[in-house]
């Protein structure tokens, strides 16, 4: 007699259309999961979540963190559901957020001053890095580059760098210049990318809104001459695929897409993306074929059941 095989459940299909959908990354040697129609374009977040900034490494898991106390949210890509990876806690605060796969780690901009490390698989807090002593400051968003990690400071003109991998080391703050005008009692740098040749960094000043080329060695700031379009205004978070960088302008509730050229002196906008679930979106992370992003909902007054959601669109 044949034993009756079990159903499969829905996860069971949905990781089996995961493991079909496995593409070979250009140059990287190794499988990944590139999505598929399967996949979910949408993803709730616990009630009174008050997110900004989204995270997404190798795996297909986004990490989402919390104005209200820090806290850390882990979705699974293929399946929509999700964790609280960190509780958080009082005073804490989880802004921008980058994923170090070669580490494991999860690095987060901290608002006050801060930053921290985690564990990416289990969520323990790791180390925390004061960037600096003073007040009135907010450290906003991340970028790996080489071997370190660079952080903004939307309060300030200044970036700030700590050593890769949760190593121990001597902070490194790096003023602003240049062409590089603070402007008071405004949100200033925001979102923050490597070149297209890692030897540089792109933030994004949300007032007036420019971007701006940044030496990593001197802090010299060079505006870059935007094409097509005058202003990034609210522009936050930053995403690059080699020499394609997409602006997050949040209140605006659309992504713009420019072509850099090869010196990143010049931004060519190619076109806008927008879309009806957008609800003040803040930060991008891409995953295969797709940018996932957060609304914060800056125009919604929050309360403890005030809903919350990441959403994906395609590029």
């Amino acid at each position: 007699m044949t034993p009756t095989r079990p159903q499969p459940t829905r996860r069971a299909v949905l990781g089996g259309a995961a493991l079909a959908a496995l593409a070979v990354t250009a140059g990287a040697g190794t499988a990944r999961a590139t999505p598929n129609a399967a996949w979910p374009t949408e993803f709730p977040l616990p009630g009174g979540w008050l997110p900004e900034g989204i995270a997404i490494g190798g795996k297909p898991y986004a990490y989402m963190g919390s104005r209200a106390n820090g806290a850390i949210y882990r979705t699974d890509l293929r399946t929509g559901e999700g964790k609280v990876l960190f509780a958080g806690g009082t005073g804490l605060v989880s802004v921008g957020l980058k994923v170090d796969d070669r580490e494991g780690l999860l690095y987060v901009a901290g608002n006050t001053g801060v930053a921290r490390i985690h564990d990416s698989r289990t969520g323990r807090l790791i180390a925390t890095h004061q960037l600096t002593e003073a007040t009135g400051h907010f450290i906003n968003d991340v970028s790996l580059v080489g071997d370190r990690v660079w952080f903004t400071d939307s309060r300030a003109a200044a970036l700030y760098a700590v050593p890769r991998g949760g190593r121990s080391g001597d902070v490194r703050a790096l003023p602003l210049t240049g062409d590089w005008v603070q402007t008071p009692d405004v949100i200033n740098a925001n979102g923050i990318v490597d070149t297209p040749d890692g030897r540089g960094l792109i933030v994004v000043k949300s007032t007036p809104g420019e971007l701006y080329h940044v030496n990593p060695r001197t802090g010299y700031a060079a505006r870059i001459a935007l094409v097509g379009q005058d202003t990034v205004v609210n522009g936050d978070g930053l995403w690059r695929i080699g020499r394609t960088l997409y602006v997050v302008q949040n209140r605006l509730n659309l992504i713009s897409v420019w072509d850099l050229d090869a010196k990143v002196t010049t931004a060519t906008l190619r076109k806008t993306i927008t879309d009806p679930r957008f609800d003040v979106p803040t930060t991008a992370a891409q995953f295969g074929d797709r940018l996932y992003l957060v609304n914060a909902r800056f125009t919604t007054t929050p309360t403890p059941e005030t809903t919350y959601n990441a959403v994906a669109v395609s590029i």
